[in-house]
C-alpha cells in the first residue's frame, strides 16, 4: 500500500496496467452490475442543477427512469447515492453511438458546452472506486477488477500503462496536480525496487 496525504493506495494501482477497449467491451461498466454510479456528497446538488442541460442528451428511457426515480437515488447496499438505473439496468444518463458503445449522456453535454460539470467523478476514474473516509478519516484507492474488462488489462499491458496513468486526468481532477505526481514518483520507485 501507498500512503499520499490522506488516502491509502492499493499497490494493484501503479502495478496493474489498463486501457479501456471499447471496441471489445462496447462500455458494459454503465449497464452491468447492481446499482448505479456512485455518487460524491458534492455531486448531488450540481446533478440537481444541471439536469434540465443534460436531458435532451439522454434517452427516452433514461429521461423517464429519472422523472420516476430522481437525478440520484439512495442504494440501500452499499449504503451510498447513485446514479438511477432503467428498469434495473443500464444507468439512466447511458447513451450509445452509432457503433453500439456506451457513452455517458452527462458527458456529451458537457462535450457540447451545455455544462461545466464533465461526468461523475467515480466514472472519471474506473476502473478505481475511493472507499470513503472511515474511522481513521482515510480515503482508500482501490482497483476494481471486473471480468468484463479483460481486453481493457490486456490492452494496458500491450502499451504498457497502468491503471493509475490511464486515468491521470481523473486523479487530478479529483485530488490535485500535486498529489498525481506523488503518486507517479512513488509508483517509480515502488516499480523499480519490487524485485
Amino acid at each position: 500500500m501507498l500512503m499520499i496525504d490522506d488516502v491509502l493506495i492499493s499497490d494493484a494501482i501503479v502495478q496493474e496496467a489498463f486501457v479501456c477497449n471499447l471496441n471489445a467491451c462496447k462500455g458494459a461498466c454503465c449497464w452491468e452490475g447492481d446499482y448505479g454510479a456512485p455518487l460524491d456528497a458534492t455531486e448531488l446538488p450540481v446533478l440537481q442543477q444541471i439536469y434540465s442541460e443534460v436531458s435532451p442528451f439522454l434517452t427516452e428511457a433514461g429521461r423517464t427512469a429519472i422523472a420516476q426515480q430522481g437525478v440520484y437515488v439512495y442504494y440501500d447496499d452499499p449504503e451510498d447515492y447513485g446514479t438511477p438505473l432503467i428498469n434495473g439496468g443500464a444507468c439512466a444518463y447511458m447513451t450509445r453511438d452509432e457503433q453500439g458503445i456506451a457513452q455517458c449522456g452527462i458527458e456529451l453535454a458537457w462535450r457540447a458546452g451545455a455544462t461545466d460539470f464533465r461526468k461523475p467523478v467515480s466514472c472519471h476514474l474506473y476502473p478505481i472506486r475511493i472507499t470513503p473516509k472511515g474511522e481513521h478519516q482515510l480515503e482508500m484507492m482501490n482497483y476494481d477488477q471486473w471480468d468484463i474488462c479483460a481486453a481493457a488489462c490486456e490492452l494496458g499491458r500491450t502499451q504498457q500503462i497502468p491503471v493509475y496513468r490511464f486515468v491521470r486526468e481523473a486523479i487530478i481532477r479529483k485530488y490535485g496536480a500535486s498529489f498525481y505526481e506523488a503518486l507517479d514518483a512513488a509508483a517509480q520507485h515502488l516499480n523499480t525496487t519490487d524485485p
